[in-house]
């Protein structure tokens, strides 16, 4: 029986990556039909006995675009905020990287450039991968940033989401609002509802 072992033990499993460590696609192939590996896309593997989340879609998106950022709807979902629930990952990639293509999961990306992408970064081990979410505040003032592609009210509840928490700091939205270049739009929302 043949067992990667080590290498699975890592969540989701690319092809390439199993090929960097010197396994033939054909091994994936035979592990499949031997059941020790699952096939979850095209290209992504996770062992049989996995425990799969609810933040899965977020680990994949993560291993198919590795440079990639979770933020948005998607981030506000991990973070609990608002009542949103995609049904794409949402990524952040930089305004010249390539874009990529996948079938599984269904990605919505959308370009990010200079502070905007590196800002408010935080990693977050999830099934054994280390996927990147923009930080809370960060997410509030990327839904102010992108207000005309997911919608004003999506960011209003945001906002009273995280002024509602106790987790809340407004010197960090500022920042965050700042590195987004969004902090005079949302002054007069962030008085009124604080």
């Amino acid at each position: 029986m043949i067992s990667i072992g080590r290498l699975s033990a890592q969540g989701v499993l690319r092809a390439r990556d199993a090929e960097a460590h010197g396994f033939a696609r054909t091994v994936l192939a035979r592990l499949v039909q031997s059941g020790e590996l699952e096939r979850v896309g095209r290209g992504l593997y996770v062992p049989a006995k996995a425990k799969i989340t609810e933040h899965h879609s977020l680990v994949e998106g993560a291993v198919r675009v590795p440079h990639g950022v979770v933020c948005l709807l998607s981030a506000l979902r991990f973070h609990g905020m608002g009542t949103q629930n995609p049904h794409e990952v949402w990524l952040a990639i930089d305004v010249k990287a390539w874009k990529p293509v996948a079938d599984s999961p269904p990605l919505r990306i959308v370009r990010f450039s200079g502070a905007a992408l590196i800002y408010g970064i935080e990693v977050h081990k999830l099934e054994g991968v280390d996927v990147r979410i923009t930080s809370r505040e960060k997410t509030v003032a990327d839904c102010f940033k992108y207000r005309n592609k997911i919608g004003l009210d999506v960011a209003l509840e945001a906002l009273r989401e995280y002024l509602r928490s106790r987790k809340r700091s407004i010197d960090q939205l500022t920042k965050a609002a700042e590195a987004c270049r969004v902090a005079r739009v949302m002054r007069p929302y962030l008085e009124a509802l604080a």
